[in-house]
């Protein structure tokens, strides 16, 4: 069973095939999707009125990564869930309302971690 969420994932990952993959995995699922490769556009999303209820961001981003990328999420939206994906598991120091998803991960394993994430 897929859990609607009130608002939009929010996948922000500088490969393009890596937000294809996940962009899928998570329509397939039920989630709407919003896209996109670097730090400083997702910041413009989360500023706009549009609905997210999950960020899932890479950690490591060219510019603004991925930790500064969620510190910024959590000061506009202090209630967004965020899911890291990272290859780097010693780079993360997780904060409430944040999990960890390591790459290489199954795209089963990632819907499943979503929802999970938004069951709490």
């Amino acid at each position: 069973m897929t859990l609607r969420l009130e608002g939009a994932v929010l996948v922000v990952d500088d490969e393009p095939m890596v937000r294809m993959l996940v962009r899928e995995t998570l329509e397939d699922h039920g989630y709407e999707v919003i896209e996109t490769g670097d730090g400083q556009s997702a910041i413009g999303i989360l500023e706009s009125d549009r609905p997210i209820s999950l960020l899932v961001t890479d950690v490591s981003l060219p510019g603004l990564n991925g930790r500064e990328l969620a510190e910024t999420a959590k000061r506009l939206r202090p209630d967004l869930k965020i899911l890291f994906m990272t290859g780097y598991t010693h780079e993360i120091a997780l904060g409430s309302g944040t999990e960890l998803i390591t790459k290489p991960f199954s795209l089963d394993n990632l819907a499943h971690t979503v929802q999970e994430i938004m069951a709490v």
